[in-house]
């Protein structure tokens, strides 16, 4: 399957019965895809939106009923998504996010790039919040994630974003699909609105004008952030167990750093690669227990450098951090990382 179609199908397996969405290249194939699924679903609603800005509103609003509720866009329509992401953290509410990135800044280019990690990793929007986000790499990994992406969403009550790019949506794989779960057997929600006949009534709201409610909620939701990272945060390790040199890479970057590894293998180089899957909350205890014996790592990145800053203040001064990036839509070959591998290896007489 395409992996933007794959994401749809997911999200429908998963329970999702709420989709809004506003066109843009390369993730139009997963707003189609969602229109044709809702239409076969009894109590499926799509609805494409007039903007960006209206479909992050109606998700909202469907999440408040209780629904799991998604939209998606690229890098220029998540940006005019940030604004209600901010409101779905401050009303705790639940809603999946899905950035298939393109080059950029501006308007930029339809090329996969992977310049939006500071956007979704770093709030993005105003005030104090966090979004979980996460990061697969292959076709079966955009179903599972897509799956975990409502779990976590439910269970924690905030917004989930899962961060592709444009190679990784228009790609296409053999994918394992997960059960479809049944909706009727999810954890229910005490605290939707629904109506209030049988019970009193409710209030989900974000405006707090009273500075000190605004502090205490800005507080317990450090604690369920806090809570959340010690619970989630995950990498993949790959060919790391008697690694002297690790590559650091995410999704697109991770899957040609990987081929990259293995050719620097062939000529013995003790290389690895870490994969973080969820770039918040990252995975620093995974990378500073793997800087116990790795000193030197390098970060890939299909942008001027982002992930690198994370990596930086998770190893704190532990090990020597070089980074290689290609920004702007470029695709590069494994061979290409590859040849900074075997320079930097050999120049550090590893």
């Amino acid at each position: 399957m395409r992996g933007s179609h794959v994401i749809g199908e997911a999200a429908v397996r998963a329970g999702c019965r709420f989709y809004a969405g506003y066109p843009i290249t390369p993730q139009n194939e997963l707003t189609e895809y969602m229109a044709s699924a809702m239409a076969k679903l009894k109590d499926g609603v799509f609805i494409q939106a007039e903007s960006e800005l209206a479909a992050i509103n109606m998700v909202i609003g469907a999440s408040l009923t209780g629904a799991r509720a998604m939209t998606s866009s690229s890098s220029p329509g998540i940006s005019l998504k940030q604004e209600g992401i901010s409101y779905l953290a401050g009303m705790e509410l639940p809603a999946v996010i899905v950035n298939t990135m393109r080059g950029g800044p501006g308007l930029g280019n339809i090329a996969p790039s992977q310049g939006d990690y500071f956007q979704a990793t770093k709030g993005g929007g105003h005030g104090d919040y966090r979004v979980i986000v996460l990061a697969p790499a292959s076709g079966q990994e955009l179903a599972t994630r897509t799956m975990d992406a409502f779990d976590y969403a439910d269970k924690y009550r905030m917004p989930v974003m899962i961060l592709g790019d444009g190679m990784m949506g228009q790609m296409m794989e053999p994918v394992e699909l997960p059960e479809p779960v049944n909706i009727k057997t999810l954890p229910p929600k005490p605290w939707v609105l629904d109506g209030a006949e049988r019970r009193s009534s409710r209030i989900i709201k974000s405006l707090l004008l009273d500075v000190s409610l605004e502090e205490e909620h800005n507080w317990k939701l450090v604690r369920k952030y806090e809570m959340v990272a010690r619970e989630i945060a995950s990498a993949e390790e790959f060919m790391v167990e008697d690694a002297s040199f690790v590559v650091i890479a995410y999704g697109t970057a991770a899957r040609i750093a990987k081929g990259a590894v293995k050719r620097v293998r062939e000529l013995g180089l003790k290389v690895g690669l870490l994969r973080p899957i969820t770039l918040w909350p990252y995975p620093d205890k995974q990378l500073r227990e793997l800087a116990r014996v790795v000193k030197d790592f390098l970060v890939f990145e299909m942008s001027t450098g982002q992930m690198v800053e994370d990596v930086r203040l998770a190893l704190e001064g532990r090990a020597d951090i070089h980074f290689y990036g290609r920004p702007g839509g470029v695709i590069p070959t494994p061979d290409e990382i590859a040849k900074v591998i075997n320079t930097l290896y050999h120049r550090k007489g590893l």
